[in-house]
Parts: structure tokens; C-alpha cells; sequence
């Protein structure tokens, strides 16, 4: 009796979830659950406002400061004369002020900010007391995340690394041959789907027709190690990386067995070249699996694309643009690596209400002739960009783990110097 009753609860896992995702079917229910959302978290955003607006001081005038204005010359001029005083510095302290208050790059390597309230005191922790049935709504919204969806979500993400540990173990032991790769493909494409369940995914794919192509190579922005998982869902892709340890660095090792991935060090030429030469080889042979790379090389907040590293761009493949842009009103696919590990990181992922994101496959292009491969770089960023609504940036995304290029500094200073010399 009770390993049928427990046989009951895997039965329905495996007609309503598993199924369903290996043949790629879905019955509409992620929408539905995805528009409900929608309608609370309007519900919760009426609240919020209503809250602050009867909270409002009627003297919020007697709260303002002067603003003081700056002088708008940058220097005195005495006798036709350029004379420095102290004073003249005061603007180029308002612009270095200015350029911390407005600092484009640090707010890219930190969550979006989010217009509304999604009832996750990780966003917004002082909403949640605002009113009774606001606090109701959090409440249960509490009990439905961790109570429900966590255990039912570890269940799917159990069984999808279980499947795919099992079955790219099976494919490495077979010859290489044209039914290793098709029983890969398929392995790959079912493991992918299911995990994505675990997330409870809704993803919305454009131009399909796009997709990458044998011999080809995918790039696309890069938010964090769920971008392949969503990629991975509807085509099969040779992953190009870097290498990490602990839980992603294991996930590394077992996509290895089935099929040849790249991993290098981020920071050794040798890997570099490595690298380029294997990508060279990669696109001459059309009967293997596009390439996917993230060329960014860092993981930014979804709002931005920083500057595209060159390397893949120079090699003369056919290069198949992706943008990924997700709605972080559900849930934050942004992973602060420097903040968090990859375990922190996937809980907060599975605690989150969903993961919904949109996938905009772009016409596959090549380097133009008399482009460089800088050229060719930033043309296919800014096509991402645009499509995916996000703000081109000619940052380094390096800038996230080490100090701005001395080379930098020096052009500021030598403006600066300009400036004060006398003639």
C-alpha cells in the first residue's frame, strides 16, 4: 500500500511534468500561473501607492534645501591672463561627484530595481507590513514558494541531473558516429527541458528560424549560468566557458562526457589560444553542434551589454546573434558571483515566483569586408541590444573584478591638465 501510494504523486510527475518537457508540450499552465501573478502584484503595487500617498506630509516644502549652483566659469581670468584659484576646481569636483552618483558600470554588477513590489522581501523588505492583506498576501505567497514549489522543484532538478549524469555517462562509453550524436542530441535537449521545469521557466522564443546552425556560432548576453539553460531548451550547443569549481564546475565535467566542450582560465594565454584555434576547427566542420559563447565574459544585470571581447569574432565563422531579456518582476536571474555562490544563488532561483524571459534569435551574420574584428564585435552588441531593449555600453566587463586600466586615468589627467596650463 504505500508504495502505491507513493507511486501515485511520481506518476503524476512524470504525465504532467517530465513527459510533457521531453517532448517539449505544454498545456498553458505557466502562462496562466505567470498572468495571475501579474494581477497580484498590480494589486500589491495599488496598495503600496495608496499607503505612501496617504503618508505624505502636506509640508514637504519646508524640507527642501537651497541648492547651491556652481560657478560656471572654470577659471578667472585676470589681465587676459589664465590665473588658478581655488575655485576652479569646484566644477571638476561636481563632475567626479556626478560620476559616482550616475556610475553606469557599478549598477550593472547589482540587481535591477524594480518599479513595483513582487511580494519577495529579498527586493523590497519594508512592504510586507504595509497593510493587512498585503501581509495576508506574502504570507501565503511565503507558504506557496517554500512549503510547495521548493520541495516539488528539488524533486524536478534531482531528476534532471540524474538524467543527464546517467545518460552522458551512456553516450561517452559509445563510438563516435552519427547515432552518438543524434541520442546526444536528444539526451541534451530532454535534460535541458526538465530542468527548466524546476524553475518553473516560461520563456518566449522569436524567430526560431535563426537559430544557430551546425558549424556556426551562437553569441548572445550574458546574465548568468541560466542563459544556457534557456538556450539549451530548443538547440544543442558546444559550450565555450569558463572553468569553475564546486557545483558548475561539476556540471562541466559531466556535459564533457557526451560531447567536447571548452573550458579554460580566463587569465592564461595558453587556454586563449587554445581556445581560437579550437573555435577555428569548430566552424569548418557544419556536422557538429553550434558553438555557444557569452563574449562579455562577466555576468551583467539584464540591463545592459558591456563591451563584446573580440576573439570570436576574428576567426571568419558565421556568427548567429541572440538576445536574452528577462522579467525580473517574477524573479532575478541576475548572479552576483562576487556576492554569492552558485548554491545561494540557485536557492534564491527556486524560491523565486518563475523565471520569464524573452529570446530574440537574429539573423546570422559575418564579418563585413574591410570590418575589424572589433568592428564586427561591437555591430553584433549593438543588434543584441536594441533587440533585447537593453542599453549599449563600451565597458569592459573585467572592470567587475579588477581596477579601471591605468591608461584611463591618465586621459582624465591629462584633460585635466590641458586645462590648467597657461599660456
Amino acid at each position: 500500500m504505500l508504495i502505491f501510494l507513493c507511486g501515485i504523486p511520481l506518476a503524476l510527475i512524470l504525465t504532467v511534468v517530465i513527459i510533457p518537457a521531453s517532448l517539449n508540450i505544454s498545456f498553458g499552465i505557466r502562462d496562466c500561473y505567470v498572468n495571475t501573478l501579474r494581477k497580484i502584484f498590480e494589486f500589491g503595487r495599488v496598495k503600496i501607492e495608496r499607503k505612501k500617498h496617504d503618508g505624505e506630509d502636506d509640508d514637504d516644502s519646508d524640507d527642501q534645501s537651497p541648492t547651491s549652483s556652481l560657478p560656471s566659469k572654470v577659471f578667472s581670468q585676470g589681465n587676459g591672463q589664465k590665473q588658478f584659484t581655488l575655485d576652479d576646481m569646484l566644477s571638476f569636483s561636481a563632475c567626479g561627484m556626478q560620476a559616482i552618483v550616475d556610475d553606469e558600470i557599478t549598477k550593472c554588477f547589482s540587481a535591477e530595481e524594480l518599479p513595483s513590489w513582487n511580494l519577495l522581501t529579498r527586493t523590497n523588505k519594508n512592504y510586507e507590513f504595509i497593510s493587512v492583506r498585503l501581509t495576508i498576501l506574502w504570507l501565503i505567497g511565503w507558504c506557496v514558494r517554500y512549503l510547495i514549489f521548493l520541495p516539488f522543484r528539488l524533486t524536478f532538478l534531482s531528476l534532471g541531473l540524474a538524467w543527464l549524469c546517467l545518460i552522458t555517462t551512456f553516450i561517452g562509453l559509445l563510438p563516435h558516429s552519427s547515432l552518438r550524436s543524434k541520442l546526444n542530441r536528444y539526451a541534451y535537449l530532454i535534460a535541458f527541458r526538465v530542468l527548466a521545469r524546476a524553475i518553473s521557466a516560461s520563456i518566449r522564443v522569436h524567430n526560431s528560424e535563426n537559430r544557430a546552425k551546425g558549424g556556426g556560432i551562437c553569441v548572445a548576453n550574458h546574465t548568468s549560468p541560466i542563459d544556457v539553460l534557456i538556450l539549451s531548451t530548443d538547440n544543442c550547443y558546444a559550450m565555450v566557458g569558463q572553468i569553475h569549481g564546486g557545483f558548475l564546475g561539476t556540471m562541466q565535467r559531466v556535459l564533457s562526457r557526451s560531447q567536447s566542450h571548452v573550458w579554460f582560465e580566463r587569465f592564461e594565454m595558453r587556454d586563449r589560444m587554445i581556445v581560437t584555434n579550437r573555435l577555428k576547427e569548430h566552424v569548418e566542420d557544419h556536422s557538429l553542434d553550434p558553438m555557444l559563447i557569452f563574449p562579455e565574459g562577466t555576468c551583467i544585470n539584464n540591463t545592459s551589454v558591456f563591451m563584446f571581447k573580440k576573439g570570436s569574432f576574428e576567426i571568419g565563422g558565421t556568427i548567429h546573434p541572440a538576445a536574452i531579456k528577462y522579467d525580473p518582476t517574477f524573479g532575478d536571474a541576475f548572479w552576483n558571483s562576487s556576492r554569492e555562490s552558485w548554491v545561494q544563488y540557485l536557492i534564491m532561483v527556486l524560491t523565486s515566483w518563475a523565471i520569464v524571459c524573452d529570446v530574440w534569435y537574429l539573423p546570422p551574420t559575418k564579418m563585413e569586408e574591410n570590418e575589424s574584428a572589433a568592428e564586427f564585435a561591437n555591430r553584433v552588441k549593438a543588434d543584441i541590444a536594441e533587440k533585447g531593449g537593453l542599453v549599449d555600453l563600451v565597458w569592459d566587463g573585467q572592470l567587475k573584478r579588477v581596477a579601471a586600466k591605468a591608461t584611463l586615468r591618465y586621459a582624465e589627467q591629462e584633460k585635466y591638465s590641458k586645462i590648467l596650463s597657461k599660456d
